[in-house]
């Protein structure tokens, strides 16, 4: 049974930056591709960004790319999004995904674990 932690979520202002954290405990974790998703109040979850389980293949939605980043540290079974310049249309909670022996997709439905998730707010 994997279990994911998201931290680092909060209040920030347009054009600001915050780090997100999940840490995996139970399982091999570098063992799961990993990803981080978002819902929004009234909208279905979505993809924002997917990692592989070396690191080496990292994919992004496009209303992120370039602004967001992934990284993975499997040394210390924690997954990363680095987020800059933070619109308030990224107010959402975010979710981080892990699937176990898998490919870093953008299906939710690929994914075997979830975190709780972390509320990430952008004020205008």
């Amino acid at each position: 049974q994997v279990q994911l932690v998201e931290s680092g979520g909060g209040l920030v202002r347009t054009g600001n930056s915050l780090r997100l954290s999940c840490v995996a405990s139970g399982g091999t974790f570098s063992d799961n591709a990993m990803a981080w998703f978002r819902q929004a109040p009234g909208k279905e979850r979505e993809f924002v960004a997917s990692i592989s389980w070396s690191g080496e293949a990292k994919y992004y939605a496009d209303s992120v790319n370039g602004r967001f980043t992934i990284s993975r540290d499997n040394a210390k079974n924690t997954m990363y999004l680095q987020m800059n310049n933070l619109r308030p249309e990224d107010t959402a909670v975010y979710y981080c995904a892990s699937d176990w022996l898998g490919a870093p997709g953008s299906d939710p439905y690929e994914y075997d674990y979830w975190g709780q998730g972390t509320q990430v707010t952008v004020s205008s």
